[in-house]
């Protein structure tokens, strides 16, 4: 696997509960920053894009 730039939210406190965020070629990468090492959620641009979306703007989502 390529290195990968991971980021982490602008919004963090640096309290020690944040993700790091990672943009590979076919897929979103989250990781817990307490545990690098621990494993990886790997999900796709589109999934990725209608997770924002819902954080964005909870009210037009379904449900």
């Amino acid at each position: 696997m390529q290195e990968l730039q991971w980021r982490k939210s602008s919004r963090s406190t640096g309290g020690g509960n944040c993700v790091e965020v990672g943009f590979a070629a076919s897929a979103v990468l989250v990781r817990d920053t307490k545990d690098r090492d621990g494993g990886t959620l790997a999900v796709s641009p589109t999934a990725w894009q209608s997770f924002l979306t819902t954080l964005k703007h909870p009210a037009a989502t379904p449900g």
